[in-house]
């Protein structure tokens, strides 16, 4: 559902009511970024982006300072590696999982529960990734209008970005992976403000999901996987009707 599923988070407090799951989430983001890309910031865009995202959630400083420690090897950590779950949840919608893990076995017994307990399955590897791409997203807010699509699109597509739309006040442009760096370095030069900037799945049709029953079978399977210890982030191909996002949202 993409950020609609983060408005419904947002909506309902998720980040205040579990903030220590979501910094431990972003501690292990640094880590991994840190380890894979160096402990500067400055030459590393991914831990970059990740310590912007720490320091918006209000992760102190000192715990900043050692999740890149931690990542470089200077300060002992465990063995975190980067893996990926999918399988199908309540009325055949597709869910792809990623997360970050010291245990595979706990965290792959976890996520197969969650699957199972909402009446879906967890499967193989690949048998919905193909039903998903990986993008670049960067939202530049612009609840006051004070951008034009056909301006940004101008400046972005130059740096690599792909296509442009807008969501909920937002302008939200996508790009290749790849090109994420580019881009938001050319917004930034522009001095044109980024609310967010990274790498996402993406579903490349999504399934309307309008019985209310099943809906609410999918919003619980998705809160499950969401809040499970070692889960950094949830992707599914669903959307909801308008009637039953603004329940949803507020129940």
């Amino acid at each position: 559902m993409g950020r609609k599923w983060e408005n419904i988070k947002r909506s309902k407090g998720k980040l205040d009511s579990a903030r220590s799951a979501v910094f431990a989430r972003i501690s292990r983001e640094i880590i991994v970024a840190a380890r894979q890309g160096g402990g500067d910031p400055a030459g590393n865009f991914r831990l970059r982006q990740a310590i912007d995202r720490a320091k918006e959630s209000g992760l102190p400083n000192d715990n900043i300072a050692r999740a890149i420690r931690k990542g470089t090897g200077e300060e002992h950590s465990e063995t975190l590696d980067e893996v990926t779950y999918e399988g199908y949840g309540p009325g055949g919608v597709a869910i792809v999982v990623d997360a970050m893990t010291d245990n595979r076995n706990r965290t792959a017994g976890d996520v197969r529960a969650a699957f199972n307990k909402a009446g879906g399955n967890m499967g193989e590897t690949g048998c919905v990734g193909w039903m998903f791409r990986r993008v670049g997203i960067i939202v530049v807010p612009n609840e006051a209008g004070r951008y034009s699509e056909e301006d940004l699109l101008l400046l972005a597509a130059d740096a690599g970005a792909e296509d442009l739309k807008t969501d909920d006040g937002d302008i939200v442009i996508e790009c290749a992976p790849e090109a994420l760096e580019s881009v938001a370095e050319a917004l930034k030069t522009a001095k044109v403000p980024i609310a967010s900037a990274e790498s996402a799945l993406v579903p490349a049709n999504t399934i309307l999901v309008e019985d209310r029953d099943i809906a609410k079978k999918m919003v619980k399977l998705m809160n499950t996987l969401d809040e499970l210890g070692d889960v950094q982030s949830v992707t599914a191909n669903f959307d909801l009707p308008e009637k039953l996002l603004v329940e949803f949202a507020h129940a």
